[in-house]
């Protein structure tokens, strides 16, 4: 009688665990023996990577470098993660962005964005870098940043552009004799306006100047100015200066043979009034 109550016992246990093992859906094998419903592995919470600086400029101690985690595809919402390091002088850069994985919607567009920003100089991306979703990566993330034109720079090829140009556009000339000094302009005008004047300044003893002179609506823009011993001698310096629209000084450099430092704001104002006292000159008065 007891080895058949033991033989219902065991029996009734192996039933209840088959039932338990049934139950579980963690503990089911798929065909080829794995398991078939285990649990999805944990998701992605940052991303990783490195930022360079493209053609081995070094920015200064003004460095500031800004990268965010942006989902593309939900265009001005918030970044998912942003980091900011300043200062930012020497690259390559590490970073890690760490976000909240339930903020990430799967079939959405992410990429990391970074910038630079150096004084007048900006660094920006010229290629987008895809993470996270759609089979993009979550770590090694290579950032590359290149150098932007500055504003001043931008106005110096303007300048340089319409140097280029003046042959074509009518030019009238002039010259004064005064106590000190021997002047020699040529004025170039385009559809009745003056464009660009070049004055060429004589002091003897003192040293000869070519100017460069361009307007814009009757007023200053880029101004250039060669110092040299003579005529016929190299420039012992270079001085420029430009203006925005609004008046604001946005080009200003000095530059002594292989020295490059900015125009002091009295200089670039003293270049101004001679580029209003030229134009009134060339002119008569009527600035046209």
């Amino acid at each position: 009688m007891r080895s058949v109550v033991w033989s219902l016992m065991t029996v009734a246990a192996v039933a209840l665990a088959g039932c338990n093992n049934s139950s579980n859906p963690s503990s089911s094998t798929g065909t080829d023996g794995t398991e078939a419903n285990a649990p999805a592995a944990a998701a992605a919470h940052s991303i990783t990577g490195t930022v360079t600086l493209r053609g081995g400029t070094t920015p200064s101690s003004q460095g500031k470098l800004d990268i965010s985690l942006v989902d593309v595809t939900a265009q001005g919402s918030a970044p998912l993660a942003t980091k900011t390091i300043t200062p930012a002088t020497t690259f390559p850069v590490q970073f890690e962005l760490d976000f909240n994985p339930a903020n990430v919607a799967t079939n959405d567009l992410y990429i990391v964005q970074a910038e630079l920003t150096d004084g007048d100089r900006h660094y920006a991306m010229p290629l987008q870098a895809p993470v996270l979703t759609k089979g993009n990566p979550t770590a090694n993330i290579n950032v590359e940043l290149a150098p932007e034109q500055t504003p001043g720079e931008k106005m110096l090829n303007a300048f340089q552009g319409v140097q280029k140009q003046i042959g074509g556009m009518k030019r009238t000339a002039g010259t004064k004799l005064e106590a000190n000094a021997s002047r020699a302009w040529q004025v170039f005008r385009e559809g009745g306006e003056v464009k660009f004047i070049r004055e060429l300044v004589d002091y003897g003893d003192k040293g000869f100047t070519s100017t460069d002179y361009a307007y814009k609506d009757g007023k200053p823009w880029v101004v250039q100015q060669q110092k040299k011993s003579s005529q016929s001698a190299k420039p012992s310096s270079v001085d420029t200066a430009g203006w925005g629209d609004d008046g604001s000084l946005v080009l200003k450099t000095h530059e002594a043979g292989s020295n490059k430092s900015p125009l002091s704001d009295s200089d670039a104002q003293a270049l101004q009034q001679q580029a209003k006292d030229i134009l009134n000159m060339a002119t008569g008065g009527k600035g046209r």
